[in-house]
């Protein structure tokens, strides 16, 4: 499949597979969809509908669908909402891409991660090391959606609930 520079752009579910499964990077950067009657989807979205439900949710700025959003002592808090923290550091990521999306938009802003199935909260700042950081994976998404076939399979802890278990495994 022939793409062109201006077919794609990255996106923070792009960044949250990134630092899960690279080929997953390459399925959804093509949108081909996860299976959407997996029971981890519809949990997750159980838990986005059922948290939280006193401040702004489900914010879409465009290109970026944030999970809520709230002004806290003047500043503006974004909020990624999870269902467990067992993907932690893909959640960091993502959420500080919005945080940098917004920096380029001249919107300063703090994230917070929550996972309300564990009643815990988790406070994601952008540093220079993390927008460094996400722009060198900004760069390696894009060169994984441009390639012609996917990277190959490889079992990770992972696989067992992904969405996406059929392209890999069937």
């Amino acid at each position: 499949m022939l793409m062109n520079q201006n077919d794609l752009h990255v996106t923070a579910t792009l960044i949250w597979y990134y630092f899960i499964c690279q080929r997953e990077v390459w399925l959804m950067g093509r949108q081909i969809t996860p299976d959407q009657d997996n029971s981890n989807v519809e949990i997750g979205r159980f838990i986005q509908d059922n948290s939280y439900r006193r401040e702004k949710k489900e914010v879409d700025l465009g290109h970026l669908k944030l999970d809520a959003m709230k002004l806290e002592n003047g500043q503006l808090v974004v909020a990624e909402v999870k269902k467990s923290s067992r993907f932690a550091e893909s959640a960091r990521m993502q959420l500080a891409y919005y945080l940098k999306e917004l920096k380029g938009k001249g919107v300063a802003a703090r994230g917070e991660l929550r996972f309300p199935e564990e009643k815990r909260k988790e406070t994601v700042v952008l540093d220079e090391e993390t927008e460094a950081e996400l722009d060198r994976v900004e760069r390696d998404i894009l060169r994984i959606v441009y390639l012609d076939l996917p990277p190959e399979p490889k079992k990770v802890s992972w696989c067992r609930k992904c969405a996406y278990a059929e392209f890999c495994w069937a």
